[in-house]
């Protein structure tokens, strides 16, 4: 139970990253953003949390969106 929680703590604080990335409409203040949200994601497949190859997915379709931003 008390891992449980851990785990959704953990993985509601990628998801919330990655809005915040996504709700950015400027590219300079996205792409701060962006860096710090792929930090997150390394530190959590480092760690077991999320997949690497499911990490390096949703980095790559972040970076996309973000490079798509005028």
């Amino acid at each position: 139970m008390r891992e449980q929680k851990k785990s959704r703590k953990r993985k509601a604080l990628l998801k919330g990253s990655e809005k915040r990335v996504l709700a950015k409409k400027d590219k300079v203040e996205a792409e701060t953003e962006l860096k710090k949200t792929v930090a997150l994601l390394d530190r959590a497949a480092a760690k077991g949390i999320i997949h690497r190859n499911k990490a390096a997915n949703k980095k790559s379709k972040l970076t996309k969106k973000v490079n798509k931003l005028s």
